[in-house]
């Protein structure tokens, strides 16, 4: 009687490493998820692997979006131009980059509020899009403090010397002090404080000359100077004025008064008080 042979009950050595492998988690979520995705992807590029259904795909999704961008909610119908004269309005209007009613996509706003701010009466500008379709444009507008004379002509400056406008006349802006030279542009604060210590002679000051970009002359009317020094000018200006309160040397013939030296000032006599100077001075001498 031959012995029975059983099968033995333990996996093969390549059903083993499988059943092992399928119990490894990294293998069970790659084969629940990467297989599905693998099989997408490949249809995906067989079916994009024809130009002309590649083409329609994109008709398609640039038609939806500018469906999107077109809906009325996201137009803008007109420009408001806010916080700035008539003028600059004008320019405003006239540089803007943009044909009205446009998607607000469509509108690079950071470009135009530069273009706005290179104007040179525009200081600062913000846009914003508002309900309704209108695209608000809010201006801070240069200040003019004074008015500048060059060889170029005449203009407006704000307090940093930025030409805001330019002027036909002096008369056009009355109001606004005047000064001259190269290099005026760059000391206007300065100018402005002069200007401010001045003001008990205000009615005779014509202007202020800056004098090889480095000092103020102040023009008064009876064509009489005050020549400040480089250093604290509004000091030694105070003095003369001390001194003009107390002896009225302003309303001498004079034809300038030189405070560049503080030590030593100098008055300086126009033609006439010079002749009756001499005059006197013989005279004196002949009857001694």
């Amino acid at each position: 009687m031959q012995p029975v042979t059983r099968p033995d009950p333990a996996p093969s050595r390549w059903s083993y490493r499988l059943q092992r492998l399928m119990l490894t988690p990294l293998f069970t979520r790659a084969l629940r998820f990467g297989l599905p995705l693998g099989v997408i992807a490949a249809l995906g590029l067989g079916y994009f692997a024809d130009e002309a259904r590649r083409d329609a795909v994109t008709d398609t999704l640039a038609e939806l979006r500018r469906d999107f961008e077109t809906r009325p909610e996201f137009m803008v119908e007109l420009l408001s131009v806010e916080g700035a004269s008539a003028r600059v309005e004008e320019d405003i209007r006239e540089i803007f980059p943009f044909d009205l009613p446009a998607s607000s996509f469509d509108l690079d706003l950071e470009h135009v509020r530069e273009m706005i701010e290179g104007l040179p009466a525009v200081a600062s500008a913000s846009l914003r899009v508002r309900r309704g379709g209108i695209l608000a444009a809010e201006i801070t507008e240069r200040e003019p403090v004074a008015l500048w004379r060059t060889r170029d002509g005449l203009g407006a400056v704000d307090l940093e010397g930025v030409v805001v406008d330019d002027m036909l006349a002096r008369q056009d802006r009355a109001d606004l002090p005047l000064v001259v030279g190269e290099g005026a542009d760059r000391a206007v604060p300065e100018a402005l404080e002069i200007i401010r210590a001045a003001t008990p002679i205000e009615p005779r000051l014509r202007g202020l000359v800056r004098m090889g970009e480095r000092r103020w002359d102040v023009v008064l009317d009876r064509d009489q100077r005050i020549m400040l020094p480089e250093r604290n000018p509004v000091r030694a200006l105070e003095r003369v004025l001390a001194l003009d309160e107390v002896q009225d040397m302003l309303a001498r013939d004079l034809v300038a008064v030189d405070m560049r030296l503080a030590a030593r000032p100098t008055i300086r006599m126009n033609a006439r008080a010079v002749e009756d100077w001499w005059r006197v001075t013989k005279m004196t001498v002949g009857a001694e």
